[in-house]
């Protein structure tokens, strides 16, 4: 396919901007009728040249399988020349779910050398998407056409929720600087429960720790030396409801959501704790049965990557009957939502059957829009209806966390963005605590 480039338009307007000349002046006519002549001749032999020589480049896209969301990336493009030089613009199709910056890329190839060009995406959905075929706009020989080919078939990619927080976390923990990524790890109050082994006395070891008999025996002082509990279960409880498809920062609640489920998850698992998932709200909910090997993280990533939110209203109660039925160990249940008032009716039934048998900690997602609102100055009666239809919304919203917090239920409050790292401190805390 032929389209005229730049050159040619800046040249047939000129051509036509000088037929005005002959209007004043006839003797201008036949040299005007003559560049004509001469731009038509040459626009058709460049096109046929450019239509002769076909595509000489080769293109290979160099992507990876699986994305995090909402992380930015680098997609390469490899181009090359074997046989002859070409220019022009080269265009990635990428999925309509993903955003892109640095289209379309301009190249130069000498023959028989190749080049590797790049932009950035985005990917703002998990599941799977395609990207389409190359778009490549070759400059004609006199650079009057482009000529523009599709190379190679589409691609598949799975987006997954943000794993790339798992790496950070693990980089970190090695060099014990976690707390760049705001974790905080609180001292112990007293010590683990459970026997790690014994090692040599240190002068900061309290007497109690002195195991007499293992003294005895090697006749130096030896100390018992004692860690978290492990073999624990962590059972995510996943409002997957119509009030977790609202975005904040280009990412839907939902999303943040499986990010600090995703988290957690590793940390719990590197602790020796194991991790479950049951799902609500949704026309199929899943249950993922508590596990404690590493590659439980894969199996929980495989299990949510095209998890959606669903239209429907959250039904704690029946929820929470359903996860009590299949889980007869005690275990941390960790509820992810977003409450409302209305939620009343079902929700403390719920919290309240969970609560028998296992530990449980509420997460709830605050709008950062509610925040917006009562952080702007009011100027006209419309912002002064919108403030206080945000502070009564929030006062109601206090009112709530507050009963429940009377009512002993651990409660976390906060932001999307913030909840991976809250939710991995609150677990830390009760970790150390020894409640759980």
């Amino acid at each position: 396919m032929l389209l005229p480039s730049r050159v040619l338009l800046i040249a047939l307007a000129a051509w036509f901007g000088l037929a005005g000349l002959s209007t004043f002046w006839p003797w201008w006519l036949p040299a005007w009728q003559i560049a004509g002549v001469l731009l038509l001749s040459a626009a058709a032999a460049d096109a046929w040249l450019a239509l002769s020589r076909r595509n000489p480049v080769r293109i290979r896209r160099e992507i990876k399988d699986a994305w995090p969301v909402g992380v930015t990336q680098t997609v390469h493009l490899r181009l090359a020349c074997p046989d002859r030089g070409a220019a022009g613009w080269v265009f990635d199709r990428h999925p309509e779910a993903f955003s892109a910056e640095g289209l379309p890329l301009f190249f130069r190839l000498e023959p028989g050398y190749w080049a590797k060009v790049g932009y950035t995406a985005q990917p703002l959905e998990r599941g799977e998407h395609a990207f389409g075929p190359i778009e490549l706009r070759l400059v004609s020989p006199l650079r009057l056409w482009l000529t523009q080919y599709r190379v190679g078939g589409g691609e598949t990619v799975r987006v997954y929720p943000d794993f790339a927080k798992i790496t950070r976390y693990s980089l970190l923990a090695t060099d014990n600087r976690l707390s760049q990524m705001g974790v905080l790890r609180r001292q112990r109050r007293g010590e683990g429960l459970d026997f790690h082994q014994l090692r040599e006395y240190c002068p900061d070891d309290a007497l109690r720790q002195i195991d007499w008999k293992a003294t005895a025996r090697r006749r130096k002082p030896i100390a018992r030396e004692y860690q978290d509990e492990r073999d624990q279960n962590i059972v995510f409880l996943l409002d997957c409801g119509q009030r977790m498809r609202a975005k904040d920062d280009g990412l839907s609640h939902f999303d943040h959501t499986l990010n600090a489920l995703l988290l957690l998850s590793y940390v719990g698992l590197r602790q020796g704790d194991g991790v479950g998932l049951s799902t609500f709200a949704q026309a199929e909910p899943r249950f993922f049965a508590p596990r404690r090997s590493l590659t439980t993280v894969q199996r929980l990533l495989n299990a949510v990557y095209d998890l959606q939110p669903s239209l429907q209203t959250p039904d704690y109660l029946m929820a929470s009957q359903a996860l009590s039925e299949r889980l007869s160990k005690r275990s941390l249940i960790v509820l992810l939502t977003n409450l409302r008032d209305e939620d009343e009716s079902t929700l403390a039934p719920a919290l309240a059957l969970l609560r028998r048998r296992h530990l449980v900690l509420l997460a709830n997602l605050r709008e950062t829009s509610l925040d917006a609102v009562l952080g702007e100055t009011v100027i006209d009666l419309d912002g002064a209806l919108a403030y206080a239809a945000a502070l009564d919304y929030r006062r109601g919203r206090r009112r709530q966390l507050a009963d429940l917090r009377a009512q002993g239920i651990t409660v976390l409050d906060v932001a999307p963005a913030e909840l991976p790292v809250a939710l991995v401190n609150r677990y830390w805390d009760m970790k150390r605590s020894g409640v759980f």
